[in-house]
């Protein structure tokens, strides 16, 4: 049968970020890319919702190859107007949207800010009663991993908050992975009890693979 496929992607401020070859909003494009190709090449329609604390596109579902290249380069290149994430609004903006039911992807690093873990994670399972969503949880080294190359300023990319810090303290940096590691551990507690599957994907991972497996894990609890 004819499936629809929507996928939703954060680019606010932190999807800029990226310590390695590529940030956030590219990653996610590869990941957007993937599972775009994989719907088209079995005749299903793809849209797209780019959201930061508000819809900044939405782009109905459709087939075709100039379609689906033409979400990629969306998710690549459309500027947004905020900075900030929330999940609230947008998750019930393409609630109304689909009137079928349809699968849909969240690529975010559901970094939650001020609405706080339990109601990203309320929104998107909200989605979830209506609509089979999983969400790609995209994620950094150095969100967790902070090198020794002495005192830095640290920018908040959604808030702009600026903190300098020591890296040249063993304290500071083991400090500073306990919370990131603890931070991701609860948004993928919070989303879980939502009954949310979720998929890491970390900056060296393989995008196919991954998402092969994600898919493997999936069917056969079903």
């Amino acid at each position: 049968r004819e499936l629809t496929m929507v996928l939703a992607v954060d680019i606010s401020g932190s999807a800029g970020f990226g310590s390695g070859r590529v940030t956030l909003r590219e990653r996610a494009a590869e990941v957007a890319a993937a599972l775009a190709v994989s719907a088209l090449k079995a005749g299903d329609k793809v849209g797209l919702l780019l959201f930061t604390d508000r819809e900044e596109l939405w782009v109905p579902p459709k087939k075709g190859r100039r379609h689906v290249l033409r979400l990629i380069r969306d998710v690549l290149e459309h500027p947004a107007r905020a900075r900030r994430t929330a999940f609230a609004a947008p998750m019930r903006r393409l609630a109304r949207a689909l009137k079928r039911r349809a699968m849909v992807f969240v690529l975010s690093d559901f970094l939650a800010g001020p609405e706080g873990d339990d109601a990203m994670a309320a929104a998107v399972g909200e989605l979830n009663a209506r609509h089979d969503t999983a969400c790609v949880q995209l994620v950094d080294e150095r969100e967790f991993v902070l090198p020794d190359v002495g005192v830095v300023a640290l920018e908040d990319a959604e808030t702009g908050e600026i903190r300098e810090v020591d890296t040249s303290s063993a304290a500071v940096r083991a400090l500073f992975t306990d919370a990131a590691q603890a931070r991701l551990a609860e948004t993928g507690a919070a989303l879980g009890r939502a009954g949310v599957d979720v998929v890491r994907l970390d900056a060296e991972a393989a995008v196919a693979p991954t998402l092969s497996r994600f898919f493997e894990r999936r069917r056969r609890r079903r």
